[in-house]
């Protein structure tokens, strides 16, 4: 039998636990299916004192993650620490050099150096890997990377923050708005004290770039993904879009276009039959569509001690059978800077909500400025009336630009007879 795998982990919270435990409680499993023993022989962490339901006594503790690096007990090295920059990236960075194989869940910082980590690791003969950087429990990094290597892919489209699908449905099964529904999903745990990292889309946004990446074969670039976050949806919107026949989800959406990689985080309406219309709760889902396979989706927990310590372990796994790819699927040197297609660009369909005093000669008003801008109206939704106070008209648009639509809603928002600046929700069908 080959020697053991000696493991290394730089932190021990949910995730760090979780994979602890998972490489004890499988140890058996693990090494039938390797043919080596994976043991973990040293652990990092920033509290030593914490109490953790964890045996830790038998393990070679290091008070800075950064001395794993240099461990000679420790042949791979799991960051679980987190961060774009910080301890994190000099850890994996200085692990890479010395040839050894990084495993982490560290979307923030592949979304921002993932190109200078691939090179590193190729150049020392290392394996990055990072499974559980995206989408938690769902192998999808495996699948763009290696099950549809051979397919062109056309767009990824992912549900990707297990918070903002757990507020949206709270939001759609009891009518009540964002601010209420996040207070709760605070107290339960689901959103952080600060969830401006997950409710203003920069979670799901680094987990795009990843996607992206590995989907067309460019450098990870967190900087061209266009993001948007989920504070200004209303109840009211989520009502609307029920009565025409869709769901809201925060989406984050990768596809090529005539003008280049188009890559976007934002609210869409998507429609109630479409499968990843389906997906509540906390699960996260993708659709990848290939030239050859077609449609495909992926749906299972995105977040979790058990989900992602899964997906941490696969990429273990991997390692210890020997398996060495690159880590966004072609060699680092041939990671493409494809061109950014500009937000102005993007061609798609359009939820508006348009606050407006009831009185004769609006909707002409409204239909006049769409006309100028080209912009055809495919539905329009407008309940009850009251004269002389303000009601919500509703409409969806046929194909239009992103600049053509938001002329026409400065303009829309400059008339006496509109209250509030109208809404806006792109449309998306998968």
């Amino acid at each position: 039998m080959a020697e053991a795998l000696r493991v290394g982990i730089a932190g021990l919270g949910t995730v760090g636990g979780g994979t602890l435990r998972l490489l004890r409680e499988n140890a058996d499993l693990l090494e039938a299916r390797t043919g080596r023993r994976v043991a973990v022989t040293a652990v990092s962490a920033r509290d030593p004192g914490k109490r953790r339901d964890l045996a830790l006594e038998a393990l070679r503790w290091h008070a800075d993650p950064r001395g794993l690096a240099e461990d000679p007990e420790v042949d791979l090295v799991c960051e679980l620490v987190g961060g774009s920059e910080g301890v994190a990236l000099e850890l994996t960075r200085a692990a890479l050099r010395r040839g050894r194989p990084v495993v982490t869940a560290n979307k923030a910082m592949l979304a921002h150096h993932g190109a200078e980590l691939a090179a590193l690791a190729e150049e020392s003969g290392a394996v990055l890997a990072f499974e559980a950087a995206v989408a938690g429990g769902i192998p999808i990094v495996q699948a763009l990377r290696e099950g549809l290597a051979a397919n062109r892919i056309g767009r990824v489209v992912g549900i990707l923050n297990g918070t903002c699908i757990y507020i949206l449905t709270q939001m759609r099964e009891t009518g009540r708005d964002f601010a209420a529904v996040l207070v709760e999903a605070q107290e339960l745990g689901y959103a952080e004290a600060d969830p401006s990292f997950d409710v203003d889309g920069i979670d799901a946004a680094h987990k795009l770039a990843l996607l992206a990446s590995l989907a067309f074969g460019g450098r990870p670039r967190f900087d061209a993904v266009h993001v948007e976050g989920i504070r200004h949806v209303s109840a009211e919107d989520i009502a609307f879009a029920g009565a025409l026949g869709y769901r809201i989800k925060l989406l984050g959406v990768a596809r090529t276009t005539a003008q280049g990689l188009e890559q976007r985080v934002h609210p869409c309406m998507v429609p109630a039959d479409a499968p990843i219309a389906q997906v509540e709760g906390v699960f996260n889902g993708v659709v990848v569509e290939g030239d050859r396979v077609g449609q495909v989706m992926f749906e299972g927990r995105g977040a979790g001690a058990g989900p992602t310590a899964s997906a941490v372990v696969s990429d273990i796994v991997d390692i210890a059978r020997g398996l060495r790819l690159p880590a966004f699927g072609v060699p680092a040197r041939r990671l493409a800077d494809h061109p950014i297609a500009p937000m102005a660009a993007h061609e798609g369909c359009y939820y508006i909500r348009l606050p407006v005093l009831d009185r004769p000669g609006v909707m002409a008003d409204v239909s006049a400025i769409l006309r100028d801008h080209e912009v055809s109206i495919e539905s329009l939704l407008q309940r009850g009336r009251n004269p002389g106070q303000a009601v919500p008209i509703v409409l969806t648009t046929h194909d239009t630009t992103e600049a053509a639509m938001r002329g026409a809603l400065d303009r829309i928002a400059s008339l006496p007879s509109v209250t509030e600046p109208p809404r806006m929700i792109r449309i998306e069908r998968p």
